[in-house]
């Protein structure tokens, strides 16, 4: 049973800018604080920023400046905005309702030099 779905992932030029959503039911979103996660190839998963249900953000040290992360209530649905982007940026993207421990599918995304 999918409980979180992506979109907005791609191919894009370094320096270009990407949005990611994941949307999810009223219920999951109301109580879950939201994040997003990127993983490298053969590494761990890692934090990229993270919205608690008040609206609070971090970031990692990596995206700050450039990554924003944001949850709309009305549309159930929470977005991470990608500006400046880099090549290192090329991975997965994982949303992921931290509450509940529910994950997304997943979404590519490729920056190219």
């Amino acid at each position: 049973q999918v409980q979180l779905v992506e979109s907005g992932g791609g191919l894009v030029q370094a320096g270009g800018s990407l949005r990611l959503s994941c949307a999810a039911s009223a219920l999951i979103f109301r109580i879950n604080n939201m994040a997003w996660y990127r993983q490298p190839p053969g590494k761990q998963r890692e934090l990229v920023a993270h919205i608690t249900t008040s609206g609070s953000t971090n970031y990692a040290d990596s995206v700050k400046g450039r990554f924003t992360i944001s949850r709309d209530n009305a549309k159930n649905t929470g977005y991470l905005q990608m500006n400046s982007l880099k090549p290192e940026d090329t991975d997965i993207y994982y949303c992921s309702a931290t509450t509940s421990n529910y994950w997304g599918q997943g979404t590519q995304v490729t920056v190219s030099s």
